[in-house]
């Protein structure tokens, strides 16, 4: 059996959050030479390399599992300082959290301020689709992820349904789609995309064209300025329902009256018994009540 030592993992994880040897040395009060000695006895200990030693440094899959137990054991550390001296100042639970931007703007944030006052929350943005990477890694406790398979020491539960439109406004239309969303007009008018991750309007290229395409496409990565680039008639995108009810009444209009894309959307966290996460976890699928149940069919364009 394989035993790695609280404080070698706690060392490993302090050079991941530094970058380097010589900071996290200096966070734990400690010599290179001592933080190095660590490292090379837990390499001996699991037997493979745990790190790759680059600037930032990297891990490796054993330096990953490593990693989370020590985050793990922080977690627990907490919940156990709260339950015994609940009043503590700072003694709430860190949780640290990944979710994509669309949910952060339309429902997260309602069910996250009620925990505000039992943990004190990290939120990292990300992709839906690339969330689960932080989780692996032990950079985060839980995730809102469109992945429904766990990740090795975790659970998953389904939300919800996200749905997407394509949306862009009606000066914009008239422009690029007088005779609707035809392959022709779809290869040509600007699209807006959130960033380099994001591939939903390239999914509903693929979907409603049948063939790749390369239009010319603009980068807005925030969601607030997403939709109001679409409003200023910068190109077409996808919107999701929650985000559009909030907008002014026709300041965008669908490229097809029906067509949508649903991205189901899930809730990724450690196996792991603390109260403080397990709190957040119940905060978030009581908000995600605002998202669709999965629909029976597939996509519809």
């Amino acid at each position: 059996m394989v035993t790695v030592q609280p404080e070698q993992a706690a060392t490993l994880a302090a050079i991941v959050g530094e970058g380097t040897f010589d900071a996290a040395a200096r966070l734990l009060h400690l010599t290179p030479s001592a933080v190095s000695q660590r490292v090379r006895a837990l390499e001996v200990a699991v037997g493979r390399p745990v790190l790759r030693r680059v600037r930032p440094v990297e891990l490796t899959e054993a330096g990953e599992a490593v990693v989370r137990f020590a985050r793990q054991l922080e977690l627990l550390a907490a919940d156990l300082s709260d339950q015994l001296a609940p009043a503590s100042a700072g003694s709430a639970p860190r949780i640290t959290l990944v979710v994509n931007g669309d949910s952060l703007h339309t429902w997260a944030l309602d069910g996250l301020a009620t925990v505000a006052d039992d943990v004190q929350l990290t939120v990292l943005r990300e992709d839906q689709d690339h969330s689960l990477d932080l989780l692996r890694r032990g950079t985060a406790h839980g995730a809102v992820t469109a992945t429904a398979a766990p990740v090795p020491g975790c659970s998953s539960r389904p939300l919800g349904v996200m749905r997407y439109r394509p949306v862009c406004s009606p000066g914009f239309a008239a422009r690029w789609f007088p005779d609707g969303p035809t392959p022709a007009a779809l290869a040509a008018a600007p699209v807006v995309v959130y960033d380099e991750k994001d591939d939903l309007q390239d999914r509903y290229l693929r979907r409603a064209r049948r063939a790749a395409t390369a239009p010319p496409r603009h980068h807005v990565p925030a969601t607030a300025e997403f939709g109001r680039a679409l409003q200023l008639g910068l190109g077409w995108g996808m919107l999701p329902d929650l985000q559009l009810d909030r907008l002014e009444p026709g300041s965008l209009r669908p490229l097809a009256p029906t067509a949508h894309l649903d991205v189901a959307l899930h809730w990724q966290q450690w196996r792991l018994a603390a109260a403080g996460l397990d709190r957040v976890a119940a905060a978030v699928a009581e908000a995600a009540r605002a998202l669709r149940t999965p629909p029976a069919l597939g996509p519809r364009l």
